[in-house]
């Protein structure tokens, strides 16, 4: 699927790291360091933009790097894209650990997965149709 893209980053358009990624990398686009202080949070552009066809959406999500290592993480996680935005893709950037992270010009801060999407239309009903785990809720399934 072709994707148009508007880059007017200082760096490459986002790629797949390697054949089977799913996700692709997007990098801060950004002239000066961003210090991100302990339960911080920053707007993050990226310097793209694109144009998805109708029925698919890109979802933002973090890298499993730095969640892990630093505590950094998407705070709207997963951000959506929708098929008709047409403005500068940006992150928002939130630090849960209680040592600041500096966020460098060029540094891979989220990770961009295109997915399909259908429409719903609902058909309200009196009962659900039953299932094993029926009301079952948080944790139901783990015993």
């Amino acid at each position: 699927m072709k994707v148009k893209i508007v880059n007017k980053s200082s760096y490459p358009s986002p790629s797949y790291a390697t054949e089977m990624s799913a996700g692709m990398d997007l990098k801060a686009d950004i002239s000066e360091p961003v210090v991100l202080g302990p339960l911080g949070r920053a707007i993050v552009p990226t310097g793209i933009s694109i144009a998805l066809p109708e029925g698919y959406e890109a979802q933002v999500r973090p890298r499993s790097g730095l969640a892990a290592k630093h505590g950094i993480t998407v705070l709207n996680t997963p951000g959506t894209v929708d098929a008709d935005y047409r403005g500068e893709i940006k992150v928002i950037l939130v630090n849960i650990s209680d040592t600041p992270f500096t966020v460098n010009p060029g540094e891979r801060i989220a990770q961009m997965v295109v997915a399909r999407h259908e429409h719903i239309e609902w058909e309200e009903v009196e009962v659900l149709d039953g299932t094993a785990r029926g009301e079952g809720g948080f944790g139901s399934t783990g015993r």
